[in-house]
Formats: C-alpha cells, structure tokens, sequence
C-alpha cells in the first residue's frame, strides 16, 4: 500500500512539473504567405512568441488569398473561425459590410490596454483600412505596391543601361524592341492585370477607376475605366503582345516566376517580389516605378496598395482579443516593422518604421528598394486614393477574362473594356442591393 501511495504521489508531482505555470492562450493566424514570405511569417509568429509566455501565435497556410477568405467565411458561419484573417486588399470592402463578423481593431487594441494611434501609420495605408466615421477596422501587415522590375544582366546584353530603367510606356515599348532583337523570347510581361494595368495605371495617371471616388463615397460607385486613355493603353499592350515585345503568362501573380528564373526581362509586379528575386534569381537585378504616358497631365500622381490587412474575427475571448493586441503592437514596434520591411519588398506600415530604414543606409545600399515607399508617400487625391469595391474579386476574374481576349487578338481593347465594365457593374449593382443601409 505505502508503495502504491509512493507512486501516486510521484505520478502527481510529474504532472504538476509537466504543467506550465499558466497556460498559454493560443491565437489561430491564418495567412495566405507561401515560400519566401511564409518563412517570414512563420519567423514573426516564433520571434513574438519568444518575447513573452502569456500568448502563442500559430500561423496556418490557408492557400491563396481567395481560397483563406473563402475557408474563413464558412469557418465564421459553423462557429470556428480564427482569430487572425488575413485578407487581401480586393476583400477589404467585403470584411467592411460583415460587421457582425469581424472586430475593429483600433477596439482590440484599446481592449488590450495597448496605445494606438493610426497616425502613426502610412497614411495612405492605414487610410485604406479605414472606415468613413474614422475607425480604423482592420490592422495594415503587408502592403504592396506596383512596381517595374527588370534584369540588369538582360538589358547590358541588349545594349540598355542598366542604371536606368524605362519610366514611360513608350520607353518600355523601345527597350523591349531591343531586348527581342538581342534574342530575349519574354522582354515584358506583367502581374496581376488587373491591379497594375487598370487599378494601379488610373491612380497613376490621377483619373477614375470606378465612380464615386473608386468606391470610397459608397456603394453606389460604377466602373470607368473605359475612357480612351484606358483604352490606348490595352490597345498599346495589345500591339506589343503581336510583335512578341509582351508575353502574357497568366493570371494573378502567374508572371512573377517567369522573371525570377530569367525568362522575362521586365515585369510589373507588387514591390513584394523582392524578397524572392533577392533570394532566388541569379541575375542582376534593379527595380524602376510603374511607367506612365508622359503626356497625360498630373501624371505620376501615385499608386494604390496592393498586399492585404490583419483582420480580427468577432465573438472570441477577452484574453484572445488581448493576446491580438500585443501582438499587433509587437509588429508595429519600429525595429521590427522595418526589418519586414528591408526583408519582403512590402511597404513599411508605420512612418518610424520609414526613417529607421533612411537612417540605416538601407536605401542607399539596396537602390530600387525605396521606389515603393517614394510612389505612395506622395499626396493623394480623390482619384487616386485607392479602389474599394464589392465583389471585388469577382470583378476582377471578368478583367482577367475580357483581357486574355485581347491578348489572344479575338476582342479589340474597347470591346473587352466595355464588357468588362458592362459585366463588373452587374456586380456591383448587386453587392448594393444586399448591403443596403
């Protein structure tokens, strides 16, 4: 009997040093980072989870950003969503009329007992996420914008300066004759047509994507971007894709690959390219700004986020919403959002986080890496704010779809232009039509 006794009270005494003195409250991320940024991802989570005991982030690969918004829509509906969505910039209006389902975060952070001031953000980021009384709903993470990249080793090769890469689209146009006639197959390709070539090319050029200021003055806004400056610019590309000097090589970021194993000489791309061309491509590599038409007045203006926010689900515990907000407040301290910064390619989300990379000479050892910040930091306007749509992604598969027309020489610009417009106001009349008031 005594040893049974002993026993027990050793089996008791394993268990009670087995315990951790608190339990840690666990918080569910899910993100939409693969490769190079879902390292640096899964390093934010460990480096915050080493700094204190009280909470755990773990990160969860939820596949593209479409597909994580569709599994946490229907995780939300059984009840089991988790703490931490990311969502890209294209849902961001979607997220905004599911008030029931999300939680702001400037009140996550209050809370927390956190300070949190939205000033201390880029503005033209942080003025994305938020609301139109002023609350800021969902928390800036990785913001990106459109950027040319280009092979530096393909443009000596083609007899062009490395050291200046095309600012225009006439520029572009040249320098991808030469590239083809110095046996390049791929001299220009691009990214997410969408964005770059119609989202972005508006912002740019300081005119209207959508009404109602893009979206921003409500749900009212219809597509506009079939005015002749829209449509000279697909006509452009269109030419350019008959002579070889464009090659079109798919749909979302399908184009980005291509550039960073050398098939492609130039692409226009999110800034966050970088970290994988930096990582992975074995040429010399240089970044220019989105080119423009020179002769359109006010142009460049600036170029909108791409990238996505942190969003917090609702209906989750206190200690949760606690656990958020430190967490959050981890990723805004300046070291640590300028390390994401100088590391991704994305934007710097707080002003401290801007000049604490100035004053490390990033700038200047790494030129190019600046052009992201440069584009965005610029005044904004009304036309150039941003673009927040409903239904925004399916908006934007109709683009994809109408422009692979043109590239395939089936549609002329206008034609796939107007259609595409005809086809995304149907969208947007029935995202009104279910949020009204």
């Amino acid at each position: 009997m005594p040893n049974r006794r002993l026993a027990l009270a050793a089996t008791a005494v394993a268990v009670l040093i087995a315990l951790p003195a608190h339990a840690q409250t666990e918080i569910q991320w899910w993100h939409s980072m693969g490769g190079a940024l879902g390292e640096w991802v899964n390093d934010l989570a460990k480096e915050f989870n080493a700094s204190q005991t009280a909470y755990k982030v773990t990160p969860t690969f939820k596949g593209s950003y479409d597909e994580s918004m569709t599994a946490a829509i229907a995780a939300f509906r059984a009840g089991n969503a988790p703490d931490i969505l990311q969502v890209f910039e294209v849902g961001t209006a979607t997220m905004m009329a599911s008030k029931g389902a999300i939680k702001p975060v400037g009140e996550v952070m209050k809370g927390a007992g956190v300070p949190f001031d939205p000033g201390a953000y880029v503005p033209a980021v942080a003025g994305y996420y938020t609301a139109p009384n002023g609350q800021m709903l969902s928390f800036p993470f990785n913001s990106s914008t459109p950027v040319l990249h280009y092979n530096k080793d393909a443009f000596k090769a083609a007899g062009l300066d490395p050291e200046k890469p095309p600012t225009t689209w006439p520029e572009v146009a040249s320098a991808a004759a030469k590239l083809k006639t110095s046996g390049h197959k791929c001299p220009f390709t691009t990214s997410w047509i969408s964005w770059t070539q119609l989202e972005s090319f508006s912002a740019w050029h300081n005119v209207l994507f959508s009404t109602l200021n893009n979206g921003f003055g409500g749900t009212g806004t219809r597509l506009a971007f079939n005015t002749p400056l829209h449509v000279r610019h697909i006509e452009n590309l269109a030419n350019m894709a008959k002579q070889g000097l464009f090659v079109y090589k798919g749909r979302g970021n399908a184009a980005d690959a291509t550039f960073v194993s050398g098939e492609c000489a130039m692409v226009t791309g999110s800034s966050a390219l970088y970290g994988n061309v930096t990582r992975n491509s074995k040429f010399g590599y240089g970044i220019g700004t989105l080119p423009y038409y020179p002769d359109v007045p006010g142009a460049p203006q600036n170029t909108v986020i791409g990238g996505a926010s942190l969003w917090v689900m609702n209906g989750k515990k206190p200690e949760v919403y606690k656990g958020v907000g430190q967490f959050f407040a981890y990723l805004s301290q300046p070291e640590v959002a300028a390390k994401s910064h100088q590391r991704t390619g994305y934007l710097p989300v707080t002003k401290a986080a801007f000049e604490l990379t100035d004053k490390s000479g990033f700038y200047k050892k790494n030129p190019g890496t600046d052009v992201s910040v440069t584009q965005m930091i610029r005044k904004t306007t009304d036309k150039s704010r941003g673009v927040r749509l409903g239904n925004f992604v399916q908006i934007r598969t109709i683009i994809d779809e109408e422009m692979e027309g043109v590239w395939g020489g089936k549609k002329s610009a206008k034609d796939a232009l107007d259609t595409a417009v005809k086809r995304g106001n149907e969208q947007l009349e029935r995202f009104q039509k279910a949020n009204r008031g």
